[in-house]
């Protein structure tokens, strides 16, 4: 039988879910602006997945980006004060947003904002822990992002890929999904190299495939497709199966959902009982190329 197909029928029974869009998926290209549309599409589906009794977290970029827009920014300033003046502006209206569409789909969202400290101390990060677990107790969709007003280089995540896999092994997330620019994972970038192929299934990440992962970086978000895959080594190492979909139609999680063969997915690995997953983490050996 094939395998391929055995892996994506098995999709629509996942129980605990969580979703990664990133800031270049937000907006429109050509302005910055928020792209009012495709939120709104993705805040409904999301309801529409809890309405079938799944949990989900929504790890969200984009308070820069919103932030930057508000103050009439052309770019994104370069400048550490400037840039945690943006993210605090720009998280506010954000989650105002958020919120405001949840409660329309007659869902709650709450706002949970997270630095790389957090998950290296025990304490703290079993109380981060708890709270996004009592959140999802509560039936409320935890909106998480990294705390860019108070993040500097010693504490940052440095993408919100690596963020979102993090929050998939304290929550023991069965699936993560990478929402991007890029229908899946090729063989080489397609926007270059017309005969790059699309990878359906991947059950193993080796040096090969990082060789791979040329990602590109867009104006607007942090991540490459390297980025996507070092969060894939560390979800499926927790359990998790991760799939990376074209965000241009919010609609493709459903059909990912459905079975549809879109988009790339890595099977989680469970045969590695010697896996650190706190020192792998605390090391950023993710990272490692």
């Amino acid at each position: 039988m094939d395998m391929n197909i055995n892996i994506r029928e098995t999709l629509r029974f996942k129980k605990r879910i969580v979703i990664k869009v990133g800031s270049s998926s937000l907006v429109h290209q050509e302005t910055g602006e928020l792209d009012l549309v495709k939120v709104e599409r993705m805040i409904r589906i999301i309801s529409d997945i809890k309405n079938m009794g799944k949990d989900v977290v929504l790890v969200s970029s984009g308070a820069i980006s919103v932030g930057r827009k508000v103050l009439g920014l052309a770019k994104k300033p370069e400048v550490l004060s400037m840039i945690q003046a943006c993210a605090a502006l720009g998280q506010g209206e954000l989650m105002m947003l958020y919120q405001k569409l949840f409660m329309e789909y007659n869902h709650k969202a709450a706002q949970v904002l997270l630095t790389f400290d957090v998950i290296t101390n025990d304490e703290r990060r079993k109380n981060a822990q708890n709270t996004l677990k009592q959140l999802l107790d509560l039936d409320v969709i935890p909106i998480v992002n990294e705390n860019d007003t108070v993040a500097t280089e010693e504490i940052e995540f440095g993408d919100n890929d690596t963020l979102s896999a993090i929050v998939s092994t304290l929550i023991g997330a069965d699936m993560l999904i990478l929402l991007t620019d890029i229908d899946g994972f090729y063989t080489d970038d397609p926007r270059k190299n017309p005969r790059a192929k699309r990878l359906s299934v991947i059950d193993k990440i080796d040096d090969s495939l990082k060789d791979m992962a040329k990602g590109t970086v867009s104006s607007y978000g942090t991540g490459g497709m390297y980025t996507k895959i070092a969060a894939a080594q560390i979800a499926c190492h927790a359990g998790a199966d991760v799939a990376i979909l074209d965000s241009s139609n919010m609609d493709i999680i459903h059909r990912l959902m459905d079975g549809e063969d879109v988009g790339s997915i890595f099977t989680r690995d469970s045969s590695n009982t010697d896996f650190d997953l706190l020192d792998f983490i605390k090391n950023k050996k993710y990272l490692e190329r």
